[in-house]
């Protein structure tokens, strides 16, 4: 039997609520600051800086998001208002506006590498059963310009540490490979989600 190939990573993915039900596409706008310099990936995640606009949360164990970028919009000075699905960076504009998955209740799908640490090539690898429920570490791999679309994912080693900033819920079934292992998981904010924690903003 052809199992189903993830290639590489490509985010964090909007597919469900917590409770079963859809994800409904629903988004919320918060302000990105002019001439921000980082990139923003379709599919990275973001987090509230002290200044109250939207910066690219560094995925790794210890984050503090607001949610998961999914685009943005701004003026441009030759186009007009401007629609993007990432933020290139360095966009100089008073109204850089950031569109963000930001219910702490939205399962999304992710794909899963083999290691904590940003390499090159990213090596796909895999959960088995007993992942499920667990804990695990985003991983901080730079976006595709091309696509504009993020390349974060989750690492393969898990654990129940509290601290860590993602649950994993469910494994996708479609991905499941020769070896009985899973590519994909359908994970949740853990540890940190900045509508829930306690301390508000962090970065």
């Amino acid at each position: 039997m052809a199992y189903p190939t993830v290639s590489g990573p490509y985010g964090l993915v909007p597919v469900k609520m917590v409770n079963g039900n859809p994800y409904n596409g629903a988004t919320r706008a918060y302000k990105i600051a002019s001439n921000y310099g980082t990139a923003i990936f379709n599919g990275d995640a973001v987090t509230i800086h002290t200044d109250g606009t939207v910066i690219r949360d560094v995925a790794d164990a210890a984050m503090e998001p607001i949610g998961v970028f999914v685009g943005c919009s701004y003026t441009d000075p030759t186009y007009g208002l401007t629609f993007r699905n990432y933020y290139p960076g360095s966009i100089t504009a008073s109204d850089i506006t950031a569109y963000v998955v930001d219910d702490p209740n939205v399962l999304f799908k992710v794909a899963v590498v083999s290691s904590a640490a940003n390499t090159t090539p990213i090596v796909i690898a895999d959960l088995s059963q007993a992942d499920v429920g667990r804990n695990a570490t985003m991983v901080n791999n730079t976006g595709d310009t091309t696509t504009g679309r993020s390349r974060i994912a989750i690492d393969d080693t898990t654990a129940n540490t509290a601290t860590l900033p993602i649950r994993i819920v469910a494994l996708v079934e479609e991905t499941k490979n020769a070896s009985g292992g899973y590519t994909e998981a359908l994970v949740k904010w853990n540890a940190g989600h900045q509508l829930n924690n306690t301390t508000g903003q962090g970065s």
